[in-house]
């Protein structure tokens, strides 16, 4: 994951470049999608939603060489309903937010390796390590 959003991008030129003060969110959460769509301008319009879905906390490694990854596991609850067919997923600043821009920001996303389609049953996990963020 490895694609920062434009709201990151522009935190991170004007932090360094114009001394702007920029508020880290106190915790991360993990987000599902079943498409990239709006995902790098923080106007995502295909996170996964209902069936007992939500967004999970993830805790990070502090960056080594530019990199950083999940600390541990980060499991999903288990879906009551289809969610399709999850293709990327995002590291958010709200467990709950729904308006992306307002209550909810994204921070990264990317394109998952293998995409996996979650059915009623289903548990989507991200094992410890697989949350791979990579700035170059």
């Amino acid at each position: 994951m490895s694609n920062l959003s434009v709201k990151m991008e522009n935190n991170v030129i004007n932090h360094f470049l114009r001394n702007a003060t920029v508020t880290p969110a106190t915790q991360v959460f993990m987000a599902l999608f079943t498409a990239s769509t709006g995902l790098e301008t923080n106007a995502p319009t295909a996170e996964v939603s209902g069936g007992a879905y939500t967004r999970i906390q993830a805790t990070f490694t502090t960056a080594t060489a530019g990199t950083s990854e999940n600390t541990a596991d980060v499991e999903f609850t288990e879906a009551t309903a289809n969610w399709g067919t999850i293709t990327h997923g995002a590291v958010v600043d709200s467990s709950n937010g729904t308006q992306y821009g307002t209550s909810v920001n994204v921070l990264l996303w990317g394109t998952l390796t293998t995409s996996k389609i979650v059915g009623t049953g289903d548990t989507f996990k991200f094992a410890t390590g697989a949350i791979d963020v990579t700035v170059a």
